[in-house]
């Protein structure tokens, strides 16, 4: 008796297309809570803003071309993709933002070693922050 012959395997498709849905939620989940960060105090906006980008490039050219356009994000995305640079304005603006959130904590934490936790994190977020490289001016 012959055996039947195996077909052959489709290819396998590269992680980008396979996972392509999958990079677009998370650009537009992203995205939505950067802007909801806008205007909520203690949700931050620009990480949101960045993975947005990040996961925009692999599953929605679309949204990226969008991001990249931007006047608001679009400067703030292309420092971060050529250079891992964040701007002084926004190294500020964050440090003053997070200051404030740990003043709320301390004043609404139940206990003080939450507070004192979240300041702690946002202190470690913060020395990165200030650890990372400035554009270079144009």
């Amino acid at each position: 008796m012959k055996p039947e012959p195996v077909p052959p395997a489709a290819p396998a498709s590269p992680p980008r297309v396979r996972f392509r849905w999958a990079w677009w939620l998370l650009a537009y989940l992203a995205l939505a809570l950067g802007l909801v960060g806008i205007v909520l105090p203690g949700l931050p906006t620009v990480p949101f803003i960045l993975l947005s980008a990040f996961a925009a490039a692999r599953g929605s050219e679309k949204l990226h071309r969008r991001l990249l356009a931007d006047p608001r994000f679009g400067p703030m995305i292309r420092d971060w993709q050529a250079h891992g640079a964040v701007s002084r304005r926004a190294k500020w603006l964050a440090t003053v933002m997070m200051a404030g959130c740990a003043v709320v904590m301390f004043l609404t934490a139940p206990k003080v070693w939450m507070a004192a936790t979240g300041t702690g994190i946002m202190t470690i977020v913060a020395t990165w922050l200030w650890c990372r490289p400035e554009p270079p001016t144009h």
